[in-house]
């Protein structure tokens, strides 16, 4: 029998499926972030499992992993179900399906509501390409690193923020990225005081400043094309093309970031070369 991913309710305990019931009522095994909250989602859904319940939080992780490991050997169903949404997004559970996966044991998935995609639903910013980026880094250091590639990123961006420090995240992202940059703050989503704050950095930034409290996902808009020239494109693509690369693969990606003609940026580099 397999490993089962299960995804739980955000927060409203009507978005269970059936799916996710059936399972912790036939589990052998459930792995649970938080007990507490396990035995809780199963009383509304009116389940009492008679599976053996583990914690499996991220202190705990590496250690508990061996035991689960074997019973997924011996045949045993190991439910893991984390307090929110989808194992392994941002939660525990990465690690125990690639131990499984290493040894060809069977995983499953019982689909559930994720924090990322319906954050990014709700946002109003373009959905076909997007990133996620778990929580957003703390330490100075990589905060600045990580503020340098958004600047560049084109891809929508979700990421998780806590609320004591969102006010000081999209201060740090108005400065840096820009205060007309788009983007949309989901806090408690799915839950009773549930709200989506749509507007550009300096505007979310302005707003949070007094506080915010709740589960926070906040999505970015991506980066805007860069207003070049064909001209001012040609020394980047010629020195690629020196590098190694083909001139018109190159072009023709080059042209697609920028906007700018393919055609006429692959004449502009070949009438650039010398004689």
């Amino acid at each position: 029998m397999p490993l089962i991913l299960a995804g739980t309710p955000l927060g409203d305990r009507s978005d269970a499926s059936p799916r996710l019931a059936e399972a912790l009522r036939t589990a052998d095994v459930i792995a649970a972030e938080d007990t507490r909250r396990l035995r809780s989602l199963a009383t509304a859904l009116d389940v009492a499992p008679a599976a053996k319940v583990v914690s499996f939080y991220e202190d705990v992780e590496s250690a508990r992993l061996p035991k689960l490991l074997d019973a997924v050997r011996e045949g045993d169903t190991v439910v893991l179900v984390t307090d929110a949404g989808m194992p392994s997004v941002s939660d525990p559970g990465f690690r125990l399906v690639a131990a499984c996966a290493e040894e060809d044991l069977p995983v499953s998935c019982v689909p559930g509501p994720s924090a990322v995609t319906t954050a990014l639903a709700l946002s109003g910013l373009a959905p076909d390409r997007f990133c996620f980026d778990g929580f957003a880094p703390r330490k100075p250091g990589e905060r600045a690193r990580w503020f340098a590639e958004l600047a560049e990123e084109k891809r929508t961006t979700v990421f998780f923020e806590s609320p004591h420090r969102l006010a000081s995240l999209l201060a740090d992202a108005a400065a840096r990225l820009g205060a007309d940059r788009r983007a949309a703050v989901c806090r408690e989503l799915t839950k009773t005081y549930e709200q989506v704050r749509r507007g550009t950095l300096g505007e979310l930034a302005e707003w949070a400043a007094d506080g915010v409290r709740g589960e926070i996902t906040v999505v970015l808009a991506g980066a805007a094309p860069r207003d070049v020239s064909v001209a001012d494109l040609v020394g980047e693509v010629t020195r690629r093309v020196e590098a190694g690369e083909r001139l018109k693969a190159v072009a023709a990606e080059v042209a697609k970031e920028t906007g700018v003609s393919k055609k006429e940026l692959y004449d502009a580099v070949v009438a650039a070369r010398p004689d």
